[in-house]
């Protein structure tokens, strides 16, 4: 624990970039590789991740000192905390699958030929291909698991905009230069 805390806002961005690529890679592979094709909301929390990934990226180029800081913590947290929103309502689904199974469109589809709200509203209302679990790790299915990466980003944008506030993690100090006093 006391490892994390010497990591500087540029360290913790870089490692959230890392992660968030290796997630989306994780799910392109189960794509592309174990023929699962991903629901709406997958689909969704892909695309929050791929967000959330460039965010950090621009974070830790520019690593901003306090107020950009807090800024960039505060976008980093409405994202991951959309993300949490997405992941809550799969896994309520996963848990409490709706009456109805059937599949819906794949999402580019749907996207190409209805407005992005409705697309939006209608993956959020899902159907039953969203509450299938085909694939787990460690008793955890895939929606679950990014619930847990997404309250982990919740906790490093958090960690992102204290450290902001306070003017630290950066290597950078709070205040100016120190000034040699003049001897007189």
């Amino acid at each position: 624990m006391s490892r994390l805390r010497q990591l500087t806002i540029r360290q913790l961005a870089l490692l959230g970039f890392l992660a968030c690529t290796g997630l989306i890679a994780f799910g392109l592979y189960l794509q592309l590789v174990d023929h699962l094709e991903p629901c709406p909301l997958c689909m969704m929390q892909r695309i929050v991740f791929a967000v959330l990934g460039l965010e950090f990226l621009v974070l830790a180029l520019f690593a901003p000192r306090r107020l950009g800081a807090l800024v960039y913590g505060i976008v980093l947290l409405v994202t991951s905390l959309t993300g949490l929103g997405l992941a809550s309502r799969h896994v309520w689904l996963q848990w409490y699958p709706p009456d109805i199974d059937t599949c819906t469109a794949p999402l580019l589809f749907q996207l190409e030929r209805f407005p992005w709200l409705s697309v939006l509203n209608k993956a959020l209302q899902a159907t039953g291909d969203c509450a299938r679990i085909d694939w787990t790790f460690l008793s955890l299915s895939i929606a679950q698991w990014s619930w847990v990466w997404f309250a982990i980003f919740t906790a490093v944008a958090i960690a992102i905009i204290v450290r902001g506030w306070r003017g630290r993690g950066n290597g950078h100090p709070v205040s100016g230069p120190r000034v040699a006093e003049a001897s007189s």
